[in-house]
Formats: C-alpha cells, structure tokens, sequence
C-alpha cells in the first residue's frame, strides 16, 4: 500500500506573530506561524479587513520569529528559529509574492533539543545584533550588518553559554546606539542537581541576566545579573535611547516589575477581576502581552532624565487569551488567539479619560503582597473590526452528509472552554448576501452594462424573462427605467457596452445598437430564421442563427456596427458561443469558441487574414451548454502575463478547462472537473480585480486566481439560476445572479478559505459526540476542569451569603470565561443537539463533581427496538496522577424519537470508562486496564465478561464481527478477539513498538490507520495467515497455547505505512469527500488543520511520484533549512507515504527548474501540472 498525503486545510492556530514593514512599503504587515507554515496577512486600514497574502510550508517546526531592520533601511527582514538546528534570514519579494532566503547559517542538531538554540529568539532594535538561544545552556550572537553592494550579511556565532543554566525568556534591551545587550531569565541548577537531599533545590533563584556584545571587541560578556521572583515567566523591554528610560519590565505571578542596570526597582500589583467565586490562592500570569485570563493593561512609566519614577497600570480591555499581539501604527490590534478565532480590533480610545482604577508602583512597599483588583466591563477603548475563523483545537471530527448535499461536511468540535463550539465545515467559500428582492417573474437571464467604457461602475441591470425584458437602473436604490432604448416585450438574449459609449440589445429576431444620444440601429434576423445564440465583447458580435449560419459583426472607427461579409455554415446546431475580451493595445479578440449538437467545440479565427476559418476542434464527452475564453494570471504557464483557457461547460454537469494558444488557437492540456448534476453555465467576473469565471451548476462554483494560483471552488450557497459580474459604489466586486424569482446581489471575500464554517456555541469543552441516527440529532458530552459546575456555584453563593444575581456574579462567560475553581472541580454535562437548528433539545448538568468522558450509541440484544446511550463518568478526577473516587456508566434511553434523554440506570465501575462501544448486542468497555462486556439489567448493567491484559490503559475501540481492536493510551493496538462459546475475551496480537494513541479506525478487517500525540501517523496490518488461523479456531486454545513474545502478544502485527505528519492527530476516518470520488483517509488535527491520505491506484503513479518527490527534495529544498526526508522520518523513517504538499511546489518553482525536472522524468511541465491536479481533484479538494 502506498499512500499520498496532501493538506487539505492548514493548521488555523497561531503560535507566533510578528510586525514589520515587509514589502518595503509604508503599510505595516504581519507574519505569523501556523505551527509549519509561514503567512503573510496585510491589514487595510480603509475596510479593516485582514487579507492573506502568502501561505508557504516550510516543512519544519517554526520555534520562534522576530523581525529587524537594518540601521537606515526601509524594509524589515525576518529570522526564523526552527528545528533545522540552523538561523535563517528570510525576505519577502512583493514582485514574486515569496520569501525567499538570504542566510542559513548552521549551528546545531536537528529536532527540537533542549541544548540545541532554536526556542528563544532576540533581536537588537536597531537590527545590528541577533540572539538565539536554547532552552538549556546555549546561547548565539550573530553580527549584521552590510556589505559594499548594501546586502545584508551574518557573522560566525559568538558564544555565550553557561552550563547548568535553563531560559525561560530572551528579549533585546533597547540602548540607542551603544552595544547591544540582550536580557536573559535564567536559573543555575547545578548545585541542585548535586545535591541528593533537595535543600539545594528549595534555594533556587532566578535571575536576570544582561549579556552585552562589544563590537569593538567582537566578543559576549555577562554584563549584569540580579535576582527577580522565582516565579517570574516573561520580560517586556522599554523603549530607550530618545524614546525611554530604556529596561525591560520583568512579568511575574501577580506582579510586574522595573529592572534596569543602575536603576531603582519599581513594582506594581497586576489588577485581578472581581469576582465572588475567585479562588484567593490562585496566581495571575501575564502571556503574550495580556494576562491568561485575557484582559489587556496599559503601562504608563514615569521617568525623568533616563530615570524612572514610578510604573503605572490600569485594565484596558478584554479579548480573547491570546498567544500573540500585535499593534499597527494605523490603529489597529492583531489578537492571535491561542485558542478559536483570531481578531483584529481598532482603537477607539486610549484609556486615558475613563474612570478606571489605576495603580502605581510609589503608592505602596515593594515587599507588598496585597490583590488589587478591578470590574470588567465591555469592549470601551477597543472595537473589533474582523476576524479570522478558526478550528484550533480540534477535539474530535466526524464527516457525514447529514444535509444530503453534493458533498458531506465536517462536524467538528472545537475550542476550549467557554469558546468552545460545535463547527459544521462545508467546502466552499462564504458568500456573503447584499440583496435579495423578488422579481414579477421567473427570470431566464441577467446582465449588467456600463453606459460607457469610462465609467468605474454599472449602471444598468437587465433581467430577460420568457416573453419581455425588464431594465433596472442602478444608484442609490435600484428602480425600473424605460427611457433606455431597450425593447420590453421581447427576451433578451446578450446585452454588452460597446465601443466608447453605446449599448447592444440582442433579441431573437434582431440586434438593437442603442447610441449614447439615444439614436438606435437596428438589424434584423432573415425571415423565417431567428437567432438563437450570442457573444459579445466591446468591439465585437457573434450571433448564431436557428439555421446554423454564424454572422459576425465588428465596430469600426465611427462607433458604427459591420456585418462581416461572410457567414460561417455550421453542421450542426450551435448549442453555444463565446468571444474573448479585447486584449489591452488589440482592435479585436483573435478567437471565438463555438459548441455544437454533435458534441464538439471549435475555434474559429476572427483575424481579418483568416476570417470565419476553423482553427481547432476538441470533441467532448457531452454536449456544450457553455463557453468563456478567459485570462488569467496562471503561474503554472512558462510566461510572465496571463495565460489565455477556454472554459467549457457541459450538460453532464463536467466542466472542461483547455488551455488555448494565444497565437494558432490550439486547444491543449485539458483538465476535467465534474462540478454537479446540472448543466454547466459560464459567466465572467472579476475577484480582486482579476479575472474570474463564475460556473454554475446544481451548486455555483467559482474559478479565480488567489496567491498567484488557479483555484477552482464552490461557494456556499443555494444552487443559482444565472449571474453577471456587479460593480457598484456600495459593492465593488459582486456577482448578480437569480434563482426562481428572486434577485440576489452576492460578495465573496475570504477566498483564502477552503471550508466555510457554521459555528454552534457549547458551554464547556467538548469531548466526544454521536449522532441519533433517525432524527440526525447530536448528543455531546462536555466536561472543565477547575471551573463550578451550577449546582456548585448556587451552593457557594448560599455559603457565602452572596447575591447570585449580581452584574460581577453574571458576567458574559463567552467573552470572560467561567470563573476559576479550586483544583480538582468538575463541571460537565450532556447535551442533546439539533444541528440543523443549533437548538439545544435537552441539557443534562452532571452533579457531585462528577465528569463524562466517553460515550457509544447501541441497541441491546435484549431489547432490540430501542436505541440507547451509554456514558462514561468519573467522580473527583484527578489527571496526574488518573485516578478518581468513584466511576459510573450512566445509560439512557432515547424518548419522542430522539428528541430527549431519559436516565434508566446508573451502574459503578472502578475506573475511568475512557472507551465505550456497542458489541454484538451488548456494551464494550475499556475500563482502565480492564477491558468489559456488559449486558443489560434492570437495575444496572451486568458484567457478563473481562480481560486485564491490556498494559496501560484502553482509550478507544473498534470492531467488526467478533475481532476487537483495542487501543492503549501508551502501547498502540492491540487485536483480540472475542470467543462467544467460552465467553472469553482472547488478545492474539499487538505492536512491536509503543505509540501513544490519540486516533484509530479500521481501515478493513485485519488493518488500523491512527496517529499518535507525537504527529505521527501509522498503518498497522495483521498478516493474513494468523487473521485466518485465529478466526478458524472455534475455542482460541491454540492462540492461549502460544507463547508471548517479550510478554506481549503472541503474535504482532506490522507496519505498511508510516508518516510524520507534524501535529497531532484528533481524528481519523475513511470517507468519500467529493461526488462520484473513492473513499480516502481524511484526518484533522489537535491545531485546527484537515488532511488526506490518498491510496494510489496504480504502480505507475507510485513511481512518477516518487521521483516527483525525489527532485522537488534537490531542486527545492525546505525555506527554512531543515532536511526534507529527515522531517517526514522525525520519529521513525517514513514508509510507503509520499508528500503531496511537497510535491504540490512543483507548481510554484521557475520555469527552467519546471523544465528541468520535467525532462528528468520524461513528461511535460503541463502534464505533471496535471497530474498534480488530477490526484487532488478526483478524491478531494
């Protein structure tokens, strides 16, 4: 078996960003990292929308980023620490719309390793000194500076280390133009680990560290060192030279402090929340910039002649818990959150005149250890302008088509806590709706038309019904108009703005030329002819007659419209037309596409040499239903301008795209997509001022250019009718379209976006879900930790004598979180859900800390009629160590067909139940160790069979007939099987190695595909002699008889497939995503990201792809310098899986390399281009 593996959504969460002027332009620009993945996102000041630029995998673990600029540039540069073991300088080409890689200097292993640098990142501000460092001991100082051509260079590394010593923090202290110096949190602990009693441990002190380097010199030395609070977690530098007092603020539990060589320590209480159930003991950190609750602080510093005063600190705002902030000089603020979505907020005041609390660090002793505390309030100095979906993290996934569409959709549970949600994942973009108004009518057709070539928008809107044709004017309001030149009681069959300032109406039985001083040229049809098919561009016109002639029509220099002399005989019934727009600088477009009955598309010269004469023919499998000639800037194409397609769509619901050559009109390299179960329908438009075709089918689809690349995808919303490209004051780039009688004025916007997300708010963090299968309603399970659950809080309330109705006791825990409970407090509850809806049906709240953390639907055997569903709960869980104090499997029965919960029983385990399963009409439970079949009781559930044999602990289990496989939190699968005469439960086989299992399905009866929390994924099979032997013994004596090996299993199963994938994996399943596709493995992932594993069907494809891979591996490196195969093969080698999204770049390399490879492997950049595409596009998306 081998496998391709290709990314199907990147990871959406965010674990560093940083601010810059990366273009080189005035515009501040943000880069963050999406755990592999650099992007470049460029706020608008104008609309407040952040829009992705550059998306780029760089095939390594992005530790930590930081942006410099040298001393008198304009354009910032970015260095990377990653798991290369090496310091990268990148630069972003605005012209290419890449980064590109200036320096790679070597320093260390690969891997992320404590002594290896990589973790910690620091940059002088005045961009001559960069600081890399690992978590233990070492230390590196790079010099940067220029060379005579004005290119930026790196020194050799200059070492600072000290054994024994770990980091927790490293920030450049800004100093003007003296030596640099970077501020270190270290602790030694080399007397602690000498010491076997642990006194020395207790002493411990951390201490901050200034390490200067002398550019005379050339050398690091330990400039300043002095104890802080050993709970101290983040430094925070101060502006200095002309711009401070220069320092850096030291953040620690439940304190802030000033620390500066030669200066006064100033110390000041970080403000808590005021709230009635707040844990007293309870410390607060600052992460990021904000605290961990999320609330935002102003400092203000007070300082005179370089000397600091006093430090000031007051509660902004609140937003989300946020691993990264970033404030733009145009006023905005970038929350990368660090769990859900992510914000871009403006800033409405600066917090200076509100009446807010403020606290100083000289109105009360250093060694003061007294809780300050402040009153959250809504959003007063912040306003959030947009947002940045996410699915980070996602907990457990499950791909069904609930909805019966074309294709299924990905129920997801995400989030963390109060920000948790239920998100339904379509594929397709997000539509957003404008307008919609009805028509008199059931229109066939729509268009909009400029009055003249100059004007920036549209002005009217003409709907073609079955007998007349209806004009609307387009401004403020959009009305009917008459005075328009336009006949009304006929249908409309093309309207196009021509030449510099008039209208052509094309009707059935003529052409209408409507003047700009409202003269009117007419042209009618032969009689007894009438036209059935048109095209138009600004200078031409192509009509198709009932008799198959083909008249063309061309504006001349008075603006007056010819007839051509000659008319084209066609053989067959033209079905479609189609005319390219004028090139820029051209008189005419070269090429009109025809489609006929006879299921063939031709292209026809309109060169005046030529005229009329056919140039090529393609035969297609069906018959056209529409044309569009269309440019696009194709980065796949050999050439710097656009590349010239002939989009054809059929009646089968394929869509063909053809490349067309510019100079002869040859057709070549076609790619097929089927799009749906109607007619194909074609129309232009524009997307960010490109290019775009609008398709439309039993859903509408839309093929644009985004990043410099073609991309063809749905959009989210109902099935349309026919559309037109829309341009007005209030909507720039829209589409107009119909469907029934309704008129609907649309935009798209996040084209970034592979899935548009419908998201159910839940009240604690998700953990498992199932579906009713009749009502399709959802039950899940939630559960938090250190967090009251509501009986909980009513009885702390009453033991406190407090108000429980109070502003503080009430505040919005969706935007506050629910307040932070004493260790070992549960709160959980089960919730039965309409998807549909968003409607939660039923809610049942787990009392007497009691937490659920698994759950199965199944029918009993016993009872066969009706559905029930089985939860696992614990009482008093503590994590580290697992235990709890006591245990239950709570079973309900479904009641008003799937519409409510009813409790049955109650029955104690003595572990945490972390697996459930139906079983051949009974229960199976992975209780800790202890694997259990249940049978149903009145009173409780009956044990009826168990095994202890599993070594750790089972967290989920799979089965198909009487075969189990089981799967350890630690020590992978294991197979067993289950002998029902003996009533006994048989393991026969587990791994060779451990695995520490976060995912699993059956891939079939004898194989497992799952990933572990490393990033790992793996395809375990049985060999099929011992699957045989083991299924033909009716006792399982022989499998009892045979020894373990190595205390294990009697026999193992072994590995087909192994794969790094590089973050861990929450859910894997087989599925179908696209209509007509076969079924592929699709997983998610803990950070937010949704891929595939394609099998390949022919050996073939598995060669051409691995030299594919192979070359990309030479040709194109990692940008970030770590070894491709050494990354995929982190954990152990990889194995029969080759990388799609490596092999995916091919598109992206220059064109000489393009053809290099290509040569290489005796193909055409064109084919491979397609080749990529097919294997993506058959199965997926």
């Amino acid at each position: 078996m081998f496998l391709y593996n290709v990314t199907l959504q990147e990871a959406t969460a965010i674990n560093q960003a940083i601010l810059g002027n990366f273009s080189g332009t005035k515009q501040q620009e943000i880069i963050i990292a999406r755990n592999t993945r650099l992007v470049l996102l460029r706020p608008d000041p104008s609309s407040g929308k952040v829009n992705t630029v550059l998306s780029y995998e760089v095939f390594g673990v992005i530790r930590s980023l930081s942006p410099f600029r040298l001393t008198g540039g304009s354009k910032d540069y970015v260095v990377a620490g990653t798991d290369s073991g090496r310091v990268v300088i990148l630069e972003y080409n605005p012209t290419k719309n890449c980064f590109e890689k200036v320096h790679q200097e070597t320093y260390g292993k690969t891997g992320c390793r404590r002594v290896v640098p990589g973790q910690y990142l620091a940059t002088d501000p005045k961009g001559r000194a960069v600081m890399i460092g690992a978590v233990e001991k070492q230390k590196l100082v790079y010099i940067l500076n220029r060379d005579s051509a004005a290119r930026l260079t790196i020194s050799s590394p200059l070492e600072a280390h000290k054994s024994h010593t770990i980091m927790f923090g490293c920030v450049g202290v800004d100093v003007g133009f003296e030596n640099p110096i970077f501020a270190c949190i270290e602790v030694d602990y080399g007397d602690a680990d000498e010491d076997p009693s642990g006194e020395a441990f207790k002493s411990i002190e951390k201490m901050l560290t200034y390490y200067e380097l002398d550019l005379g010199l050339n050398h690091v030395v330990r400039k300043w060192s002095e104890p802080i609070d050993h709970k101290s977690n983040l430094l925070v530098p101060v502006p200095g030279g002309t711009d401070g007092p220069s320092g850096v603020l030291v953040c620690s539990e439940n304190f802030i402090t000033y620390k500066h060589q030669g200066s006064a320590e100033h110390r000041v209480p970080i403000p808590r929340r005021e709230n009635p159930l707040e844990d007293k003991q309870r410390g607060l950190i600052i992460v990021a910039g904000a605290s961990e609750a999320g609330d935002l602080y102003k400092i203000s510093i007070d300082y005179e002649d370089d000397v600091v005063q006093a430090i000031r600190i007051k509660y902004f705002d609140t937003v989300p818990v946020a691993a990264g902030l970033c404030i733009l000089k145009s006023g905005f603020l970038f929350v990368a959150a660090e769990f859900g979505n992510h914000y871009l907020y403006q800033f409405e005041k600066l917090g200076d005149d509100d009446d807010e609390v403020e606290y100083s660090s000289a109105d009360m002793s250093i060694a003061e250890e007294s809780m300050v505390y402040f009153r959250p309030h809504e959003l007063t100095n912040l306003h959030m302008v947009d947002e940045m979906e996410s699915t980070c993290p996602i907990i457990e996934a499950k791909i069904l088509n609930l909805a019966e569409e074309d294709t299924p959709q990905i129920y997801a549970l995400t989030g963390r806590g109060s920000r948790s949600s239920l998100k339904i994942l379509r594929h397709g973009l997000e539509v957003s709706e404008m307008a919609v108004s009805e028509l008199p009518g059931n229109p066939n057709a729509i268009w909009t038309t400029k009055l003249t070539a100059s004007d920036e928008y549209d002005s009217y809107m003409v709907v073609s019904f079955v007998n007349d044709t209806l004009v609307l004017s387009i401004g403020d309001t959009v009305e009917e108009v008459t005075d328009t030149g336009f006949i009304n009681n006929t249908p409309t069959i093309c309207v196009q703005q021509m030449g510099r300032d008039s209208i052509v109406q094309i009707y059935p039985q003529g052409i209408r030329h409507i003047r700009a001083d409202k003269r009117v040229n007419e042209w009618q049809a032969p009689k007894g002819r009438t036209i059935i098919q048109a095209t138009a561009n600004n200078r031409q016109v192509i009509i198709a007659l009932s008799s198959g002639e083909i008249i063309y029509f061309e504006l001349d220099n008075v603006g007056q419209l010819n007839e051509y002399q000659e008319r084209q005989e066609m053989h067959s019934s033209v079905t479609c037309l189609n005319v390219g727009p004028v090139p820029e600088g051209r008189q005419r477009s070269k090429f009109l596409a025809v489609g006929c009955q006879d299921n063939t598309v031709r292209i026809i010269s309109l060169d005046p040499d030529n005229c009329l004469e056919t140039l090529s023919m393609q035969a297609v499998t069906a018959t056209p239903e529409s044309l569009a000639i269309i440019e696009m800037i194709d980065q796949d194409a050999d050439r710097s301008h656009g590349t010239l397609y002939l989009n054809i769509g059929l009646q089968n619901g394929v869509l063909l795209r053809t490349l067309l050559d510019s100079v002869t009109g040859l057709l070549s390299d076609t790619r097929t997509r089927f799009l749906g179960s109607r007619p194909v329908k074609l129309f232009r438009t524009q997307i960010q001022g490109m290019p775009a075709v609008l398709a439309l089918s039993s859903r509408p689809w839309l093929s644009y250019t985004f990043q410099s690349r073609n991309r063809l995808t749905p959009l989210s919303y109902e099935s349309l009718e026919y559309g037109s490209g829309f341009c007005s004051e209030q909507c720039s780039e829209g589409i107009v379209a119909i469907s029934s009688n309704t008129l609907r004025i649309l935009t798209v916007e996040k084209l970034g976006d592979v899935f548009n997300q419908l998201s159910i708010p839940l009240q604690y963090t998700p953990r498992r879900f199932v579906v009713h299968p009749s009502s399709r309603n959802f039950v899940i399970i939630e559960s938090e930790h250190n967090t009251y659950s509501p009986s909980e809080q009513k009885k702390l309330f009453e033991k406190k004598g407090l108000d429980p109705n109070t502003e503080l006791s009430n505040l919005p825990v969706d935007v506050y979180g629910h307040p932070k409970a004493v260790p070992g407090k549960w709160a959980s509850c089960i919730r039965l859900l309409n998807p549909f809806q968003g409607d939660t049906l039923s809610l049942i709240e787990l009392e007497d800390n009691e937490a659920a953390f698994s759950m199965t639907t199944l029918v009993f055997h016993s009872n066969p009629q009706e559905l029930c569903l089985a939860v696992g709960t614990a009482k008093d869980v503590t994590l580290a160590p697992r235990t709890c104090s006591a245990a239950f499997i709570h079973l309900y029965k479904f009641a008003e067909d799937g519409q409510s919960l009813e409790l049955v029983h109650k029955t104690p385990v003595d572990e945490i139940p972390l697996a459930l399963l139906g079983f051949q009409g009974r229960l199976l439970a992975g209780v800790g160790k202890a694997l259990r079949i249940y049978d149903l009781g009145k009173k409780k559930l009956l044990r009826k069979c168990q095994t202890k044999s599993i070594p750790r602990c089972i967290v989920n289990l799979h089965t198909q007939g009487s075969r189990i496989i089981i799967c350890d939190i630690q020590e992978s699968v294991h197979y067993a099987t289950y002998k029902a005469r003996e009533n006994q439960i048989i393991i026969f086989a587990d791994d060779t190695s451990p695995k520490w299992l976060t995912a699993t399905t059956m891939i079939d009866y004898d194989t497992v595909a799952g990933g572990d929390k490393f990033g790992n994924f793996f395809i375990e099979r049985l060999p099929q002699s011992i699957s045989q032997d083991v299924d033909d013994d009716p006792s399982g004596n022989k499998v009892i008889s045979e020894r373990g090996n190595v205390y294990g299993a009697p026999y193992k199963v072994s590995c087909i497939a192994h794969y790094y994938v590089g973050d861990s994996l929450s859910s894997i399943q087989r599925a179908t995503l696209v209509s007509g596709g076969r079924e592929i493995l699709v997983y998610t992932t803990l950070l937010g990201g949704v891929g595939a594993f394609i099998p390949f069907m022919t050996r073939d494809d598995v060669e051409f792809f691995q030299n594919l891979e192979m070359h990309m591996r030479s040709e194109n490196p990692p940008l970030c310098g770590r070894d491709h195969l050494a990354y995929r093969s982190f954990y152990a080698p990889v194995k029969s899986v080759i990388d799609g999204d490596l092999c995916e770049q091919y598109n992206l390399l220059p064109p000489e390399k393009k053809r290099y490879i290509a040569e290489e492997l005796d193909r055409t950049p064109a084919e491979i281009a397609k080749k990529l595409e097919d294997i993506r596009t058959m199965v997926a998306f």
